[in-house]
């Protein structure tokens, strides 16, 4: 379980996020969504320590987060953040087998298991193929797969994404998003796409103006009524064969 507790950050004199308290449950999937500049992105790396609130506290299963060591965080956190386009010399296997970092002594070089590890995570996000292939030479698509399965492979009990259907093809959106579903870990993920929210998550935070708008259950949080202020535009609510969909349309067609 994650949990954070009166958590702000501003930049400049620009608060982004200003006295935010949310709650990740183990075994269920919690989306963070919000128009653009709300703070999901920012909120997020307050809920793995990338950035250090001035106020109130990020706990990870009842610890304080500042108070675990790098290894110790890393073997409970996996992180996966919008693809950088950074370039590496490394294959995509030696990407993925960085995952067992955490579970390696200062010495140790990665042995059979932990290579069979990176090969059912590469597996796992259809990426097997490329195994073999340079990081810096795959597609935006292909990369973000490759640092997921890097994620998988670290085998943390709380996975943190970033927009982790960014430069996926929809085939690979839903089969993602899926699969982070069906690890039954803790997971927190960024979303701009409600309808995929909907689908995957368990549970909601609707960021805006520095805050949480709504927070519970993904039926909860998508009403009408709460997204249309927040979002400007009008919103559709559709039940078909018994999953949830939303139309949008401009504010002025709204009825």
């Amino acid at each position: 379980m994650i949990e954070a507790a009166g958590v702000s950050w501003r930049y400049g004199a620009h608060p982004v996020i200003d006295g935010v308290s949310v709650a990740a449950r183990p075994g269920r999937m919690l989306g963070l969504i919000g128009p653009n500049g709300s703070g999901k992105t920012t909120l997020l790396r307050l809920l793995y320590g990338a950035l250090r609130s001035a106020t109130g506290t990020v706990t990870v299963d009842g610890d304080r987060l500042g108070g675990l060591g790098s290894r110790e965080a890393a073997r409970r956190l996996a992180v996966v953040v919008q693809e950088t386009g950074g370039e590496t010399a490394l294959t995509v296997g030696e990407m993925v087998l960085l995952g067992r970092g955490p579970h390696l002594g200062t010495f140790q070089r990665a042995g059979a298991a932990d290579h069979a590890i990176a090969a059912r995570c590469l597996a796992r996000v259809g990426a097997a193929h490329l195994g073999t292939r340079a990081f810096a030479g795959l597609s935006g698509g292909e990369r973000q797969r490759v640092l997921i399965a890097r994620a998988l492979a670290q085998q943390a009990t709380h996975l943190l994404l970033d927009e982790p259907t960014n430069h996926l093809d929809i085939r690979y959106q839903h089969e993602i998003l899926r699969l982070v579903r069906g690890l039954g870990t803790c997971a927190i993920v960024v979303l701009h796409d409600l309808n995929l929210a909907a689908r995957y998550c368990d549970d909601l935070v609707l960021l805006g103006d520095g805050g949480v708008v709504a927070a519970g259950t993904t039926d909860e949080v998508l009403e009408p009524k709460i997204l249309e202020p927040v979002y400007g535009i009008g919103v559709r609510r559709l039940e078909l064969d018994g999953e949830l969909h939303l139309l949008f349309h401009p504010n002025e067609e709204a009825t």
